[in-house]
């Protein structure tokens, strides 16, 4: 019998927001292709211990490192920190705040805490991974959006701004950053409900595929662009069924 593959083998993630739903299941991803995880967490002390646990399980090296994203000085130090621990050679930007907010209801904290955790932090995660990289070295970025980064409506304003402003820089580094470090995304639909329980009735209606994405699904795209030929750069790929299309 042949083993499984394991195209991450001895590659070393960061991903941000690890201990919890999709960042969870991304670091469980990378630790069954071989690779080993350091697990970002911002107020998740006891998931992000549990996921070591796991990931040790499978073989895979795992480290824990906590950070508030909030803070644009914790932010900026990850890196550092993270390659103290295992010199990296892929930056995941996961983590994200979420919040169903139309423009009346935005105001200028709400703004600035989208953009500050959404945008920023990945700004300058991006920018401590690049410089840090050892010369020579390749290296990859993922980042993770959502299709209403590039169809926004008037609902999840900041969040969504946000999320754009992402799609814009991921294209932008792609440009800066090449060959040597490869920069693309996903932008995720309907793959898990929300955090707070409450999914919209009739979502599904909006989706060609008529279902709710799979957690494997995004797994297999994302080992896909952290692993795969080195000549897809500057991309955005859909994992939505279709959503961005209506």
């Amino acid at each position: 019998m042949n083993p499984a593959p394991a195209p991450l083998k001895g590659k070393n993630i960061l991903i941000t927001g690890a201990a919890r739903r999709i960042g969870r299941a991304l670091a469980l991803a990378v630790a069954r292709a071989g690779g080993n995880v350091v697990i970002h967490h911002g107020h998740s002390p006891r998931e992000a211990d549990a996921l070591q646990r796991e990931i040790a399980a499978l073989g895979p090296r795992a480290v824990v490192l906590q950070a508030d994203l909030n803070e644009p000085d914790q932010a900026e130090a990850l890196i550092a920190r993270a390659n103290e621990a295992m010199p990296l050679y892929a930056l995941v930007n996961n983590a994200a705040i979420f919040e169903n907010l139309n423009l009346a209801a935005t105001n200028l904290d709400a703004w600035e805490r989208h953009l500050r955790i959404n945008l920023t932090a990945p700004f300058l995660l991006c920018k401590a991974f690049a410089a840090a990289l050892p010369t020579g070295d390749p290296g990859r970025i993922l980042n993770l959006l959502d299709w209403r980064a590039l169809r926004p409506g008037a609902d999840h304003l900041p969040y969504t701004i946000s999320k754009a402003g992402l799609a814009a820089l991921t294209r932008s580094l792609a440009i800066e950053l090449a060959p040597r470090i490869i920069v693309n995304a996903l932008a995720l639909g309907a793959i898990l409900p929300p955090s707070d329980g409450r999914a919209k009735r009739g979502i599904l209606r909006s989706v060609p595929a008529g279902r709710w994405g799979e957690l494997e699904e995004v797994e297999k795209a994302a080992i896909f662009l952290l692993s795969g030929p080195a000549y897809i750069t500057g991309e955005i790929i859909h994992v939505d069924g279709g959503r961005h299309l209506i």
